[in-house]
Formats: structure tokens, C-alpha cells, sequence
């Protein structure tokens, strides 16, 4: 070849379409900007970086595509966002909660905000179990009985 050009190639991981099933029983392919569109408009004013998002929904992405199914409900991403989001922000929880479960009125907020508080507290309280490690038996007390120390 005579051209004198560089070519360069590039490889790229080649991701399997994931399909999602929505409510209305339609199918469309998943829509990375689309979830974060969503997810950026619930997390607004909560002083969360638009960088921290990505990464949120790059995570969740990597998880669908590590499913073994290529089929998901609208439901079961809602579902999984609604889990990651606990943990970085309940207020983002609440909103993005009250349009993926479509809340009718005060109610439907009062009940997942029961919820999200009973999650918190259950959290809080497995962090004060002590942990099989941290628990020993008492030095020179058997741990159960032996022959020797069942004579008299």
C-alpha cells in the first residue's frame, strides 16, 4: 500500500441489548440517558455531583448487563435505583419514589417515608449487633461439658 495514512483501530466491549418490558406491555431497548435524565431530575438541588450520577447509573447499567436474562420490567430498574438511592440521598428517594409508584396523594409520601425511616433504623441497629468475631468466650470457662469436669 502506497497511501502514506496512519489507520487506527479501536475496540470497544460490545454490550447485549437489554429490553425493557413497560407498564403498558410495550418493549423498547434500555435507555442509559434516559435513566439518568430521570435520576438527575430527582436528585436536583440535593448538592449531588453530576459525575457521581454517571457513575450511579453506569453501576446500574453494568448490573443489567451482567444478568443472565435480556428481558427486565420498567419495575425491577425502578426498583433497583430506588435501593442505590437510598443510600446516597432520601430525598432523591422520595422524589424519583413518587413518579416511578405514580403517588396519588399525601398518603402514598407518608408510607414510603415510613418506610425509608424503618430501613434507616434497621440499619442503624444491625450496626450495634457485635459481630461473631467481636464475641469470645470467657477464658476458663468450658464451653461445654467434658467428662473430666462432669466428675465429682
Amino acid at each position: 500500500m502506497n497511501c502514506q495514512h496512519r489507520f487506527t483501530t479501536y475496540e470497544r466491549i460490545e454490550f447485549l441489548t437489554v429490553t425493557v418490558l413497560k407498564r403498558d406491555g410495550k418493549k423498547e431497548s434500555f435507555d442509559k440517558s434516559k435513566l439518568l435524565r430521570g435520576i438527575i431530575r430527582s436528585c436536583e438541588k440535593t448538592g449531588i455531583e453530576a459525575s457521581q450520577l454517571e457513575a450511579f447509573v453506569n453501576e446500574i447499567e453494568v448490573e443489567l448487563q451482567g444478568r443472565s436474562q435480556r428481558e427486565i420490567t420498567s419495575a425491577e430498574i425502578g426498583e433497583i435505583v430506588l435501593s442505590k438511592l437510598s443510600a446516597i440521598s432520601e430525598v432523591a428517594y422520595i422524589r424519583f419514589a413518587s413518579v416511578y409508584r405514580k403517588f396519588q396523594g399525601i398518603r402514598d409520601f407518608v408510607d414510603t417515608l415510613n418506610h425509608l425511616q424503618n430501613q434507616k433504623d434497621n440499619l442503624e441497629f444491625a450496626r450495634t449487633l457485635p459481630k461473631s468475631s467481636d464475641i469470645s468466650l470467657q477464658q476458663g470457662a468450658p464451653d461445654h461439658e467434658t467428662p473430666a469436669s462432669c466428675t465429682t
